[in-house]
């Protein structure tokens, strides 16, 4: 853990300009600097960075945040990470927690993995680039004749050759001071229990490096040369301390940037299949290396984006072993596509027999949903059988039930109904059924009570039950209708905006004939604080807290103290809500005129108040909502029933003194 005074030291030294100038090139423009967004594709910028402030802000994709939160962002690592980078810059020396000896030893291990993994794919390289006998005559032939990869792509993948003869590399290793644990630990050298002899798993092969996200070699993967039939083509590393195939993707080091510019994945079986594409000019590809795909590495992917297109080739049974993987897919809320190549073809060879555009034109031209193409590939072999065809309305109903966007499921319950003839409302209830099943058993009674209490409400049920002697006293029910079109969220958010940007200022206003100072963020705060209610956001329920505590102090927080702090998340939040156009406000608070039309003074003081009478408006609703829910249920005592419809009553008064201030009525 990171100390705050050296958190607050980095946050100190580290210019924003200088910091984001590593990344990208900027050009002053007015106070600030400008540059084409490093996120997405643009053409005109609009990245904007502010020095005054410590901010940037893409007004684009929209992305924002500070120094950090740029670097966190840029090279897809943690926040403690992108902290150690900064803090490296301005030559702060970073201590963690004090730590065991036991991580000290585990750290220190990792680290020697890692140099180890360093040289030997610097090895590799020299020796296939350098050897005359074997390196260059084998493998570099190889890459370079049969694979048609360039010199720059060789180089930029690190390819490179492991030696035959035995145990040379792992002599050559030891003789440069590696030591014989740590070639075991990575698995790069074997030793045979019969006699204690050392020697090279990858030996007389062809070798590609496997990067992590951060673009450290975590293991390696080696085609064989041999043409023994009994010898396996292609060998991984062992998992180690620094390598677990699970939580790795090749080539997503050399492709995050991509595939954040084009807003997708491209997957892909082998290591060729990657090089080729991005050599082809198709950089957004990452490859599982021959293993299922884990829910590990759909997760690397989500962080850079929501789609996935997965390409096979021909081989229908291939295609039908890794059908599983798009279930895992669909269950991390993700959009999948996928692609069928023609038939003879592979990723890598078709990348190497077209040009980026016309890899990227097939693509778009042929991709297709998975439910299209799983039922186009299984009713293949299930032709007109009737037993068959229930087989993979079955199978396809499973993979639909996986999506946990409702509307995303009933689209494809839709669509499924239409391609198989099978009546949407049997697979709306089979859907329903499987993913039920799916739940624990206290989530299953939960889902039972809220179909039941759907079906009550809608009947009118729980208004029955009122017993006569507690019907609520002052009812709105035959008075003119009007609910707050802004979502509690939309208001938060303003609530949030207000503080930010005019937390610092005062309004007055005439009450009981005297004109009274307030100051915006002490009223915000205490106007919700008084009635006990507490932001449903987490990040903005964060914001308010550090408010409170400034309060307690008797001061307010500045921007830059919201801005920098340790949770990046908050900082983005702020961010982006600091740098929002005072024209961005979608609730009723305001008209366009009404925006341009009053002072600062009399926008504060009119629309401050309307603000929190409209949040306490549609927080009482809502828990209005929440009790009429509970009403409905079979299962509250008499005591409990009483109890909740006494809070009902009240909250229908406050709900008509709200709808006086606002002037009118609410539901």
């Amino acid at each position: 853990m990171i100390e705050r005074d050296v958190v607050d030291r980095i946050m100190s030294a580290a210019n924003i300009v200088e910091v984001i100038s590593d990344y990208v090139t900027l050009k002053r423009k007015g106070a600030n600097f400008q540059a084409c967004c490093p996120f997405h594709n643009e053409k005109t910028p609009s990245f904007v960075v502010s020095p005054s402030k410590g901010l940037f802000k893409c007004f684009g994709c929209g992305k924002a945040g500070n120094a950090v939160t740029f670097v966190m962002e840029h090279e897809s690592i943690s926040y403690p990470e992108a902290l150690k980078i900064v803090a490296k810059k301005y030559g702060i020396e970073v201590r963690e927690r004090e730590m065991t000896e036991e991580d000290i030893r585990r750290n220190d291990n990792r680290e020697s993995m890692f140099a180890l993994n360093s040289w030997i794919s610097e090895y590799f390289i020299r020796y296939m680039q350098e050897n005359k006998d074997e390196g260059l005559p084998v493998g570099m032939s190889y890459f370079s004749s049969k694979r048609g990869f360039s010199a720059t792509t060789i180089r930029k993948f690190g390819l490179g050759m492991c030696p035959s003869g035995g145990d040379r590399m792992t002599r050559d290793a030891i003789a440069a001071g590696y030591k014989e644990e740590f070639l075991l630990a990575t698995g790069l050298t074997l030793k045979r229990e019969s006699d204690g002899r050392l020697y090279d798993r990858f030996r007389e092969r062809v070798m590609f490096p496997i990067h992590n996200i951060s673009g450290r070699i975590v293991g390696f993967g080696g085609r064989t040369m041999r043409t023994d039939k009994s010898v396996a083509k292609y060998q991984n590393s062992p998992e180690s301390e620094i390598y677990n195939k699970s939580y790795e993707l090749y080539g997503l080091y050399f492709a995050k940037k991509a595939i954040q510019q084009a807003d997708y994945a491209i997957m892909v079986e082998g290591y060729t299949d990657v090089i080729s594409m991005h050599q082809a000019g198709v950089e957004n590809v990452v490859a599982s290396s021959g293993t299922s795909l884990t829910i590990e590495q759909i997760r690397l992917i989500r962080r850079f984006t929501n789609n996935l297109t997965i390409i096979y080739d021909s081989d229908a049974a291939g295609i039908k072993a890794s059908l599983r993987g798009i279930d895992l897919v669909l269950k991390e809320g993700m959009n999948v596509r996928v692609v069928l190549l023609p038939e003879g073809d592979d990723p890598d060879s078709f990348a190497r027999a077209n040009r980026a555009t016309e890899v990227q034109s097939y693509i778009a031209k042929h991709e297709q949903d998975f439910i299209t193409f799983k039922a186009q590939l299984l009713l293949k072999e299930a032709a007109d059988d009737p037993i068959k065809r229930s087989t993979v309305t079955t199978d396809i109903v499973n993979s639909i039930s996986q999506i946990p966007d409702n509307i995303k499921r009933s689209m494809f319950i839709a669509q499924c109904s239409k391609i198989m003839d099978v009546d949407q409302n049997l697979l709306i209830s089979e859907v329903a059924r499987r993913r039920m099943m799916s739940l624990g058993d206290s989530e299953a009674e939960a889902f039972i009570r809220r179909q039941q209490q759907q079906i009550r409400r809608e009947s009118g049920y729980y208004t029955q039950q009122y017993p006569s002697n507690l019907q609520p006293t002052e009812s709105v029910q035959d008075l003119e209708i009007v609910e707050p079109t802004a979502s509690a969220q939309t208001l938060e958010k303003e609530i949030i905006y207000y503080l930010l940007k005019y937390g610092d200022h005062n309004y007055e206003k005439l009450e009981s004939g005297e004109i009274i100072k307030f100051n915006v963020a002490r009223e915000i705060v205490s106007q919700i604080d008084n009635d006990g209610l507490v932001l449903k956001n987490p990040i903005y329920e964060q914001i308010m807290a550090i408010y409170r505590v400034a309060l307690s102090e008797n001061r307010l927080p500045s921007q830059t103290e919201i801005v920098n702090n340790t949770n990046p998340e908050l900082c983005t939040t702020a961010v982006d809500i600091l740098t929002l156009d005072d024209n961005y406000i979608e609730s009723e608070i305001w008209s366009q005129k009404d925006m341009h039309s009053l002072s600062e003074s009399e926008m504060l003081s009119t629309g401050i108040p309307k603000l929190l009478w409209l949040y306490k408006a549609k927080v009482t609703l809502s828990r209005i909502a929440e009790i009429n829910q509970r009403l409905a249920s079979d299962s509250l005592t008499e005591d409990e029933f009483e109890t909740l419809l006494i809070e009902l009553t009240n909250l229908n008064r406050l709900k008509v003194s709200i709808s006086n201030h606002l002037g009118r009525t609410l539901i």
